[in-house]
């Protein structure tokens, strides 16, 4: 997979380390909002499908994947069909839907880091996963794996440590 990186690295105002993407979608708010919170949806390009209670200190669940079972999320914020941020694994996942006019929105994630050394590793599979979203809202389908080792991730990553993006952390499920 040849992509551009888009990622940002940032610390946050509290000093926090984050990884931060932007993209612009030809639909309103209300479809982006579904492409975020629906199930359906998340399973064809968030890591896992996610089952998500909208309300503050509601549960984030990963029903279809076993080793997902020891890492639920909680959700932190609702602001319908603005925001979305939740815990997950340490990290916390925020979701900014900005309506650019009637049919265009601009879509910010932003993943806090609990440790930085996850950037690069965290930055190279959102590139992935954000790869498949775009697909999505362009009606087709993303024919490789959008998460997980078998991800074509490798190429990004390596570009992510070449842009200075903090790294070293272990990557689940291989050696490195």
């Amino acid at each position: 997979m040849t992509t551009e990186l888009t990622g940002t690295y940032l610390t946050l105002d509290d000093g926090r380390p984050a990884v931060r993407f932007s993209r612009t979608y030809d639909h309103p708010v209300e479809r982006v909002w579904q492409f975020v919170t629906d199930a359906d949806e998340l399973a064809a390009w968030f890591p896992f499908r996610a089952v998500i209670d909208l309300r503050p200190g509601g549960a984030v669940a990963f029903p279809d994947d076993p080793d997902m079972a020891d890492l639920p999320g909680t959700v932190i914020a609702v602001d319908a069909p603005r925001h979305l941020s939740y815990e997950w694994g340490g990290d916390e996942l925020h979701f900014d839907l900005e309506e650019i006019d009637e049919k265009r929105t601009r879509f910010t994630l932003t993943n806090v880091l609990a440790a930085e050394d996850t950037a690069a590793r965290t930055s190279a599979g959102w590139e992935v996963c954000l790869a498949a979203l775009d697909a999505r809202t362009r009606g087709e389908t993303f024919e490789e794996p959008h998460a997980g080792v078998d991800a074509p991730w490798q190429g990004v990553y390596d570009g992510y440590v070449a842009a200075g993006f903090p790294s070293g952390a272990p990557i689940p499920g291989t050696e490195a």
